[in-house]
């Protein structure tokens, strides 16, 4: 046995901050959300330590989906601000944590060569931004109302996450 991929502790949060993950009256949580009780296990050393980012790493424009991919003009959409905190499993702030969006165009696309929607390609609006936290752990996002995404029709499934811009991390959990 490799004492490198040794368990780590479980952790026990407070999720009562958190919607429910399974919420009928959202049908796409039916399908989508965990079976069984969320397990929270106690960061690892590369979790806590690294990578580690400053806010010269990063544009003046990433956090403005609305400018940072503009070439010959604004993109279509209605404006909106997306914004938010960022907390840890027992609901301090993290600061100076590093948030990535992407997203859909105001026509429901996605800029990504496996997104084949019927949707044009808004050539001003990139979908994807980054930007650090404050002390507060607060983020902000100027970006536009994403249009409808198509729906599954009998027989058909479509995948979601499918189309990322950046790496992600992910919490490690159980399996659905």
């Amino acid at each position: 046995m490799n004492d490198k991929w040794s368990p780590r502790e479980v952790v026990h949060r407070d999720y009562s901050s958190h919607p429910p993950a399974y919420a009928p009256g959202y049908k796409t949580s039916v399908l989508r959300s965990p079976k069984n009780a969320l397990i929270s296990l106690q960061n690892s050393l590369s979790e806590i330590t690294g990578p580690v980012f400053s806010r010269d790493d990063l544009g003046p424009l990433d956090n403005d989906l609305i400018l940072n991919y503009a070439k010959e003009g604004l993109p279509i959409g209605e404006r909106i601000i997306v914004h938010g905190y960022v907390r840890d499993g027992f609901g301090r702030p993290m600061k100076n944590t590093l948030v990535e969006v992407w997203q859909a165009n105001a026509g429901g696309r996605y800029r990504h060569k496996k997104d084949q929607y019927l949707a044009p390609i808004d050539p001003n609006f990139g979908g994807c931004g980054r930007v650090l936290t404050d002390e507060n752990g607060y983020y902000c996002f100027r970006t536009i109302k994403p249009g409808p995404l198509p729906l599954a029709q009998p027989g058909q499934r479509l995948a979601s996450g499918a189309y990322p811009f950046f790496s992600s991390r992910a919490t490690p959990g159980p399996s659905a």
